[in-house]
C-alpha cells in the first residue's frame, strides 16, 4: 500500500537516491531550502517543499508532516558554517523536527533518522570494538568533534521520546561507489565504508518496518543482503546505541 512520506534533507546525496527508490511508487515530499534545487527533487520523483530547518518555525514542520506516514530525517550541516552551525542544524534541527512530530494532530508519523557509527558517549567504548575500532574512533572524533557532539546530543534527545515510533540509522564512512546491496548490519565495526547507494536501499526496507522501532541500527560494507541483514537485526532487537 502507498505511504505519505516526508524527507527532511532532500537534497542529501542519501536524500535523492532514497526518493529514486521509493518516489515511484509512493507520495514523496521531500523538504529543501534552496529554490534551485527543486528540479532536482523532481527528477527523483519527489514533490519539493521550500522550509529552513533554521528559519521556518515548528509548525510549518507539523503542517507538513500532517497525515504523513514515515518522516526520514537526513539532514545536516555538512560540516560548513562551523560549530555553530553544526549545532543549528544537527541538533537544533533535529530537534524542531522531533518537536513537530510530536504536534501532529491523529496518528503522528514514524521516523526514520539517519546518524552515524560510534555516535556515543565518548566515555563508553562499546564492548563489540577492536583495538582498530579504537583507533579510528579517536582519530575521527579529533577531526569532527563537533559533529559527533551534537549528533549524539540529537540523538540521546529522541531516545527519550515515546510520542511517536522512531528508528535511528547509523551508516559508517559513506562513499559514492555503486551499490552492492550487501552490508553487515548490526553490531558492527568501524569499517569498511558503505556506499550511499546502500544506505539508501536500507532506508527504503525500513519505510514498511513498523517493528524496527526503537532500534539504533548500526551498518557499514559487507556481504549479507541488506533486507536479510535488517531483518535479522530487528529480530534479534539488539541495538548498543547510549550504552
Amino acid at each position: 500500500m502507498p505511504k505519505k512520506v516526508v524527507i527532511v534533507g532532500g537534497h542529501g546525496n542519501v536524500s535523492l537516491r532514497l526518493a529514486r527508490l521509493i518516489g515511484p511508487s509512493n507520495s514523496v515530499t521531500s523538504i529543501i531550502r534552496t529554490p534551485a534545487h527543486e528540479e532536482d527533487i523532481k527528477a527523483a520523483s519527489a514533490t519539493p517543499l521550500l522550509l529552513s530547518l533554521e528559519d521556518s518555525p515548528v509548525t510549518e514542520f507539523t503542517a507538513a508532516f500532517q497525515g504523513a506516514d514515515v518522516v526520514y530525517f537526513s539532514a545536516g550541516a555538512g560540516g560548513k558554517g562551523g560549530e555553530e552551525r553544526t549545532k543549528s542544524v544537527d541538533y537544533e534541527g533535529a530537534l524542531k523536527v522531533f518537536d513537530a512530530i510530536e504536534a501532529v494532530e491523529g496518528t503522528r508519523p514514524r521516523l526514520v533518522l539517519v546518524s552515524a557509527l560510534d555516535i556515543r558517549d565518548p566515555n563508553k567504548i562499546p564492548a563489540h570494538y577492536s583495538e582498530a575500532d579504537i583507533a579510528l574512533a579517536t582519530r575521527m572524533r579529533g577531526h569532527i568533534a563537533a559533529y559527533m557532539k551534537w549528533k549524539y546530543e540529537a540523538d540521546k534527545n529522541l531516545a527519550q521520546r515515546d510520542a511517536f515510533q522512531w528508528t535511528i540509522l547509523r551508516p559508517g564512512g559513506l562513499t559514492n561507489e555503486p551499490g552492492t546491496g550487501k552490508a553487515s548490519i548490526g553490531r558492527t565495526h568501524l569499517a569498511p565504508t558503505i556506499s550511499r547507494e546502500d544506505v539508501a536501499t536500507a532506508l527504503a526496507v525500513l519505510l514498511d518496518r513498523e517493528d524496527a522501532a526503537g532500534l539504533a541500527i548500526d551498518m557499514v560494507g559487507g556481504d549479507t543482503p541488506i533486507e536479510e541483514g535488517l531483518d535479522a537485526m530487528i529480530k534479534k532487537g539488539e541495538t548498543d546505541f547510549l550504552g
